[in-house]
This record gives structure tokens, C-alpha cells and sequence, in this order.
């Protein structure tokens, strides 16, 4: 039972993406000798703790890894930028699929809770001025994640649009080169700037903002809904509905992470309607 709950969080399609970008280790020589650990019972506990929520003192010992030994190297992965490799890697298995749409891209944010405060957090102003955090996403027009990021809770959701469009990686295609330029972006009121305006189109980038004085935010609907669906999608991630880590990067890790697994769910279910 234990290994086939396993195969579902990380299945071999997926574990072959992350294998080859997984940093080298060497074993730290101990009297008697250790058997090396487990890269894949140690990656599989990690999407456990983003998929349940559960605190790492209470992962399961059935993964076959302690924990002291899951969150070093959780650590060590983060620094190491796995998360982001794993995420872009997935994009590329997309893009040469041609399953991701350039034509749009459509960007917003989320306010969460911070339990234990630290790095990245603020008084929400949604949530009677609590500690929080504010996951923010841009996605395709079909809902998958390009870019994501974390910020306090009290920033503004504009300021963030920069950033997620920088970080929009050069993703590979059918044809020609790799792309990392949308046809057009869409976004809320919240985002009505002339200097991001300018910004975006500067970039090459159509642009799409409602006008918070002369336009309702209603018109964007049909495009909006779209990226509330990816972030939906994201807090069903029980990890990031509540942040519980102190370090904002291993919290931004957990959000990288989730939209990787969130656009191999979409690579999967397009594969199988193809064979």
C-alpha cells in the first residue's frame, strides 16, 4: 500500500524529469558503514509534506527516510534551485508538445496566513491585518503556471507583475527557438499602472489592464477565471493553504514545486488522450 501511494505522488514519468537534476551527494564516511539514502523515498516525502500538509516531525516513517534526513536535503535542494530546474523542465516537455498557449497570459495573487511569521510576511489586509504571506502566479491562457512568487501579505499585487514576467523561463517549442514572450497580458484593476503599462509594451507584450475609473474588472472574466482556477489548484496543495515555514524560501520552494506537479498533471492527462 505504501508503495503504491508512492507511485502516485511521484510516478516514473515524473522521477525521470527530476532524477538527472538532482545535485550530487557524497555520503559522509560513518564507523560500520550506512547504506546511501534513497533520492527517490526522500523526494517522494517531500511532495507528501506539500500534498498533505503534515509537519515534517510527523512524516510518516513508511517512506523508508527519517526526518532530520528529508529536510537537509530538502534544504540542500533548495539551494540548489531543483525546484525551478524541475518546474522549467516540465514547461519544456510542454512547449515541445506545443500544450502550452503563448497567446495570453493572465496573472493575480492570494493572500495566506503566516502561523510563525518570518521573512516575507506582513499584516494582511484581508484578514483583519494578520501575519500573512501573498502567493502571486502568472499563467497561460490555459491556466498552467509560468512564473510564481511569494511576497508579504501587504504588497501590492502590481508590484509583483515585474518579477513574474522576468522570471517567465525561455521554454522550448515545436518548432524554432525557445519562447518566453506572450502574445498579450491580461489582469485586474489592481495592476492599472501607466509605468507597467509602458513596461509591458515595451517588451513587446500586448497588454490588457483594466482602467480602474472607466472599465469594470467584469469584462475580463472569461479570461480571469483562468488564473483563479491555477491558484485554486495551487492551495489544493495543503502545504501552501497555511504557511507554516519560517524561511521564506523553503515556503517559495513548496509554491515552485506545487506548480511543477501542478503542469505534469496536465502533460499526463494530455499524453494519455493522445495514446
Amino acid at each position: 500500500m505504501v508503495d503504491d501511494l508512492s507511485r502516485r505522488l511521484v510516478p516514473d514519468e515524473l522521477w525521470a524529469l527530476v532524477e538527472p537534476l538532482l545535485p550530487k551527494f557524497s555520503e559522509r564516511p560513518q564507523g560500520g558503514g550506512t547504506a546511501p539514502t534513497d533520492e527517490r523515498a526522500v523526494f517522494t516525502a517531500v511532495v507528501f509534506v506539500l500534498t498533505s500538509g503534515c509537519a515534517w516531525r510527523l512524516l510518516p516513517p513508511s517512506f523508508g527516510v527519517s526526518v532530520p534526513t528529508a529536510h537537509r536535503r530538502f534544504t540542500v535542494w533548495t539551494e540548489a534551485g531543483l525546484w525551478r530546474q524541475l518546474h522549467r523542465a516540465i514547461l519544456d516537455e510542454l512547449g515541445s508538445e506545443g500544450l502550452i498557449d503563448w497567446s495570453r497570459v493572465v496573472c493575480d495573487g492570494a493572500s495566506v496566513r503566516a502561523k510563525k511569521g518570518g521573512p516575507m510576511t506582513g499584516p494582511s489586509p484581508v484578514d483583519r491585518g494578520k501575519t500573512g504571506s501573498k502567493i502571486h502566479v502568472l499563467s497561460d491562457r490555459n491556466g498552467l503556471p509560468l512564473s510564481a512568487a511569494v511576497s508579504a501579505a501587504n504588497t501590492n499585487d502590481a508590484d509583483a507583475l515585474k518579477p513574474l514576467v522576468r522570471a517567465i523561463p525561455a521554454v522550448r517549442s515545436r518548432r524554432g527557438t525557445r519562447r518566453r514572450k506572450p502574445g498579450k497580458l491580461h489582469a485586474d484593476k489592481a495592476y492599472d499602472h501607466i509605468e507597467l503599462r509602458r513596461w509591458v509594451r515595451q517588451r513587446g507584450i500586448g497588454v490588457r489592464i483594466a482602467r480602474k475609473v472607466t472599465e469594470s474588472s467584469q469584462k475580463l472574466g472569461r479570461h480571469r477565471w483562468v488564473i483563479e482556477r491555477s491558484i485554486a489548484w495551487l492551495f489544493g496543495y495543503r502545504r501552501l493553504s497555511i504557511r507554516y515555514d519560517r524561511k521564506d524560501t523553503h515556503f517559495c520552494s513548496f509554491l515552485t514545486l506545487a506548480a511543477a506537479l501542478t503542469c505534469f498533471k496536465k502533460l499526463t492527462k494530455a499524453r494519455k488522450t493522445t495514446t
